[in-house]
């Protein structure tokens, strides 16, 4: 039987940052990593932009070169899936019966795409974008596709459709609310995508409802509820993650949607951390609110002060969120979490492709959005980290810099 010092299950970004991170704290134990897909830990943000796009080959978004773990003597079982975990032995048995015994385990497995619930969402056409194996089957048959619907429009859908454009498709994205990226920005925001995306060819419907994916053998178009049909060769599905926790669940740990986890990202379970996607925690910039935070910054972070719970002393996670999005010439930077905004201000114009939403609740600055706006996603971070307070009218002066706001001193 396989036995490790630290097993880690889950070989994403949060897996793979658990044991570089024990590496570097000195720590001399045995380290295994069950990863269920078959490549070694790459990274997961170019899968919906540059390596879709054919600008990076998979081996430069690989997170270490394949001979980095076994220098580091961290064994990498690829391939296999944790079916059970056993608490009170302290091990896991894989879906083909493999048990493997831990002294500490790291649970990092993210989450699987959540699959329309209608007619026809198995056919053949149909695509989720979470992995290589993901992207590579739909860019198997690009060529023999001329018209793509994107149900969702989150960041995951608005990115493919932008290199879908590029390639000469014709997009429709399908978004069952009133704007685009509604459950994480503000309506500014989501207006500026809208019109960029429209002005860049994409046919944008808003409030719509999906029946159905028709078609016999293969995709060939999504009913809509008001009986309409989009025509599509192909089918991407951007609606969400389901936290893939069931093992941890069943083998008695606290959760629901997601893992819960204490401030050291410790679940109810004895010497069993949970990480990144999947781990449901009191977020400090979210007014101690439990959620999920699905980002690398935050798999990382909770993987660092894992790492050194484990190899050295207690060490609690506490990080500000940081998210980023790449679409057409548009970098949006994010500062963290906007969740129960009073209002926000917009500081530059929409119109020059170059300015933040800044947002605003109890008078505080709880995070901005930035796009093609670095020094303003630099500057803004001290806003968000210290709680500062100043007026609308201040934050959107240009002509003040945030980190010049900041040095005044002047809050409200």
């Amino acid at each position: 039987m396989l036995q490790y010092d630290v097993l880690i299950v889950g070989g994403g970004h949060g897996g793979a940052q658990a044991a570089i991170a024990l590496r570097q704290a000195k720590f001399e134990g045995s380290i295994g990593i069950i990863n269920a897909e078959p490549e070694y830990p790459y990274e997961r943000p170019p899968l919906s932009k540059d390596y879709f796009a054919g600008e990076k080959a998979f081996e430069r978004i690989m997170i270490r070169p394949e001979a980095f773990w076994a220098e580091r003597q961290i064994d990498m079982l690829l391939g296999r899936r944790v079916e059970t975990v056993d608490a009170g032995a302290y091990s896991v048995t894989t879906t083909d019966g493999e048990v493997i015994s831990y002294g500490k385990m790291i649970w990092a497995t993210g989450g699987s795409p959540r699959w329309l619930q209608c007619i026809g969402a198995n056919l053949p056409g149909v695509h989720v974008v979470r992995t290589r194996a993901d992207v590579d089957a739909m860019l198997e048959g690009i060529d023999d596709v001329a018209q793509v619907a994107i149900i969702g429009g989150g960041y995951i859908g608005l990115e493919a459709a932008a290199v879908l454009r590029k390639m000469g498709k014709k997009v429709t994205v399908l978004e069952a609310m009133d704007r685009v990226l509604a459950r994480v920005a503000g309506e500014p925001l989501s207006r500026f995508y809208e019109a960029e995306h429209r002005a860049h060819g994409v046919d944008v419907r808003l409030d719509v409802e999906v029946t159905a994916i028709e078609g016999d053998e293969h995709v060939t178009g999504v009913r809509l509820g008001d009986g309409n049909v989009v025509p599509a060769q192909m089918v991407v599905v951007g609606i969400g993650i389901i936290p893939a926790v069931g093992p941890l669940l069943t083998a008695g740990a606290a959760g629901g949607n997601g893992v819960d986890v204490d401030e050291y990202c410790r679940t109810t379970l004895p010497d069993v951390y949970a990480i990144g996607d999947c781990a449901a925690h009191a977020n400090a910039f979210a007014a101690g609110a439990i959620m999920r935070v699905e980002s690398v910054q935050n798999a990382n972070d909770m993987a660092n002060a894992v790492a050194k719970s484990i190899a050295a002393e207690l060490s609690a996670y506490h990080a500000v969120p940081w998210f980023w999005s790449n679409q057409y010439d548009l970098r949006l930077q994010t500062v963290g979490l906007s969740t129960g905004y009073d209002s926000p201000v917009v500081r530059g114009d929409p119109a020059e492709r170059s300015f933040s939403v800044i947002y605003l609740k109890g008078g505080k600055v709880i995070a901005l959005d930035c796009v093609n706006a670095t020094k303003d996603y630099v500057q803004g971070r001290a806003l968000v980290v210290d709680g500062m307070s100043f007026t609308p009218e201040q934050l959107a002066d240009t002509s003040v810099t945030l980190k010049e706001l900041v040095a005044g001193t002047t809050t409200v």
